[in-house]
């Protein structure tokens, strides 16, 4: 199994005090190393080209991220920075999802997982928001679709806070297919139950308190099945560890176990449909322990 990062992920810093700090992504690669050792093959995060960014953003988002002169923090909302080091980290992070696309699809591994940042599913086509420049997952699923030639996509969210971005960007999309579950209310106030787009959307909120009982019901009950009889040709993960129970941002109440079995569906579903093929991205979680033992969770159900 795959592993994309590189170390400009790290030189994206959104100043003292912010929940997306660099030393996320370092908890990440250190459990993994110390959990995994010699199991995981570890590339070098390409930077995505312009070309690839353009078939999820608009060229004014890419103006802004890559071509604004930063010599200090710019703040491009409340939850958003840009500084010195954020247009490679953005590149690269977009880069490794489709790098990690290339090599599943041409079968050099089944599977990847990309730890990088900053995150991105909420980024849309137009705006940088929520600690996210570029939509990583929407630009893999973008090149799964266009440069690959697939015509079905699905797009899995567990991350705490709804994808936005993601949802926007892939709305009237039939290629791809967005499932996620997500505390409500909570930021960005979206994804209700009633926004479907053109029947590819499917959003199961939660309520604050939600134990891994009621996570696991609504997936097991309503939202596998529907990505089961999607039949996808690849599954792509949103890999938000932000409903952990230590999580200080949301209130949902789980644990690394809950996201192994869900990886796990996943993955059971990948090898039914798309043999075996999935590529997660890291999105949030911003309590480092709970951050590594889900990290470690995630990975590990994708490698049995």
């Amino acid at each position: 199994m795959r592993v994309y990062t590189h170390p400009a992920c790290t030189r994206h810093d959104p100043g003292p005090g912010h929940a997306e700090r660099p030393l996320r992504l370092v908890a990440v690669t250190e459990s993994l190393r110390e959990a995994f050792a010699e199991r995981l093959h570890w590339c070098e995060a390409p930077a995505a080209s312009r070309g690839q960014l353009l078939r999820a953003h608009s060229d004014e988002l890419l103006a802004l991220v890559l071509d604004t002169p930063v010599d200090g923090p710019v703040q491009l909302d409340p939850d958003t920075v840009l500084a010195p080091g954020s247009a490679e980290a953005a590149l690269r992070a977009a880069g490794a999802g489709v790098a990690a696309v290339d090599s599943v699809l041409k079968g050099e591994d089944r599977r990847a997982f990309c730890a990088v940042r900053p995150p991105g599913h909420h980024a849309t086509v137009h705006a940088a928001m929520g600690f996210c420049l570029f939509n990583n997952i929407a630009v893999a699923a973008a090149h799964a679709c266009d440069k690959h030639g697939l015509a079905r996509v699905a797009v899995i969210d567990f991350d705490v806070h709804h994808g936005n971005g993601t949802q926007a960007i892939f709305d009237s999309d039939p290629r791809v297919l967005y499932v996620s579950s997500h505390q409500l209310p909570l930021y960005p106030d979206t994804g209700y139950a009633h926004e479907r787009g053109i029947g590819n959307i499917v959003n199961a909120p939660l309520p604050a308190g939600t134990g891994s009982d009621g996570f696991r019901r609504v997936w097991r009950e309503r939202l596998l099945p529907i990505v089961d009889g999607f039949r996808p040709q690849l599954v792509l993960i949103s890999a938000g560890f932000d409903a952990h129970k230590r999580d200080p941002l949301a209130q949902i109440e789980l644990d690394g176990e809950d996201f192994a079995w869900l990886t796990a569906e996943l993955v059971a579903i990948a090898e039914r449909h798309a043999a075996g093929r999935v590529v997660s991205m890291l999105e949030g979680g911003y309590d480092l322990a709970a951050l590594r033992e889900s990290a470690v969770a995630h990975v590990g159900a994708m490698l049995a």
